[in-house]
C-alpha cells in the first residue's frame, strides 16, 4: 500500500470520515458507466465520462461551459473540495481530476484505491441518487499548460530534454492490437510514437488499487529515463490511462513539466504523415 501523504491523495478512512461534512462533494467516475447505479458512496454524484466529460461529436474534452453546468448541477462551488474515485483503479476519476485542473478548480483529491478498495472494505454504499442544490459555477483560472496536443507530441520527437510516456499495454505499444477488445476507438494503425517509453499505467498500482510507494514510483519512471528535469507528455488510447500516469508524475511525484495528451492513439493513429514505430 502506498505511503504517499500528499494532500491530493486521501485514504478510504479519511473519505468515510468526510462523507457528510459540508464543503465536500464526492464524485464517482467509472469506466463502466452502469456501476454507479449499482451502488455508490452516500451523497456521491456520478459523472458519465462518455456523455459528460467529453464532447463526443467533436472528439474533444467537455467545453468549459458544459463542464461548468455539470459542476453547477452537482452543487459545487469554487470553494468545494471535490473527492473523486472510480473503478479500474481510478482511470476516469484521474481523468476527471486532470480535467478539473485544466479548467482551474484547485481543491480536488483522489481516494487511494478507488471504488475497488471502497467496496472491498465494505464501506457504506447506496443506490439512492443525492439531491444537491444547484449553483452557478464559473471557472476563472484555466491552466491549458497541463494539456498536450498532437503538435506538442510531435515536437517531443528526438529531444533530449523531453520524454514521451506510452502507458498502454505492451501489445498495444508494439502494434499487435489497437486496444482492448471492443474498445479500439477508431485507430487505423497500431504502434507507438517514436522514442516513447512504454510504462503501463498498471505498474504504478498495487493489487488493491492503491498507488505504490513514492520510492517505488520514482524508481519505476526514472529507471526508464523519465526524470523530473524533462518536459514529459503522457498518452494512451483516449487519454484516461495517461491521465492516471499524469497524476502520478505531476501530483504525487511533483514533476513540474507534465502534460496529458488526451487525443492519444485514436488521434495519432489516424493522422496522415506522422511517424509510427512498431514492436517493443
Amino acid at each position: 500500500m502506498a505511503t504517499l501523504t500528499k494532500t491530493v491523495l486521501v485514504s478510504t478512512d479519511w473519505a468515510e470520515d468526510h462523507l457528510t461534512q459540508d464543503g465536500f462533494r464526492f464524485v464517482e467516475v467509472d469506466v463502466d458507466t452502469s456501476a454507479y447505479d449499482q451502488g455508490h458512496a452516500p451523497r456521491a454524484v456520478g459523472w458519465n465520462w462518455q456523455t459528460q466529460l467529453q464532447d463526443a461529436p467533436r472528439r474533444d474534452i467537455a467545453s468549459q461551459e458544459a463542464f461548468e453546468r455539470l459542476l453547477s448541477q452537482a452543487g459545487i462551488t469554487p470553494d468545494t473540495t471535490i473527492v473523486l474515485y472510480g473503478d479500474n483503479n481510478n482511470w476516469f476519476a484521474a481523468f476527471a481530476y486532470w480535467l478539473l485542473k485544466v479548467y482551474g478548480h484547485e481543491d480536488v483529491v483522489l481516494i487511494n484505491g478507488g471504488r475497488k478498495k471502497w467496496l472491498a472494505e465494505h464501506r457504506p454504499v447506496t443506490t439512492e441518487a443525492p439531491q444537491h442544490a444547484a449553483t452557478a459555477y464559473k471557472f476563472t483560472n484555466p491552466n491549458a499548460s497541463l494539456r498536450a496536443l498532437s503538435k506538442d507530441a510531435l515536437a517531443h520527437l528526438n529531444q533530449a530534454d523531453a520524454a514521451l510516456v506510452d502507458v498502454r499495454s505492451p501489445d498495444e505499444f508494439a502494434g499487435r492490437v489497437l486496444g482492448p477488445p471492443g474498445l479500439n476507438e477508431g485507430a487505423q494503425r497500431g504502434g507507438h510514437i517514436p522514442g516513447a517509453a512504454n510504462i503501463p499505467w498498471s505498474q504504478a498500482v498495487e493489487e488493491d488499487g492503491t498507488f505504490k510507494s513514492e520510492t517505488a514510483l520514482r524508481a519505476l519512471y526514472e529507471g526508464q529515463g523519465i526524470s523530473p528535469d524533462k518536459d514529459v507528455v503522457t498518452y494512451c488510447r483516449i487519454g484516461e490511462r495517461s491521465a492516471h500516469t499524469w497524476f502520478v508524475l505531476h501530483e504525487l511525484l511533483g514533476y513540474e513539466k507534465v502534460r496529458n495528451y488526451d487525443g492519444s492513439w485514436t488521434e495519432w493513429g489516424n493522422i496522415i504523415g506522422v511517424p509510427i514505430e512498431t514492436g517493443n
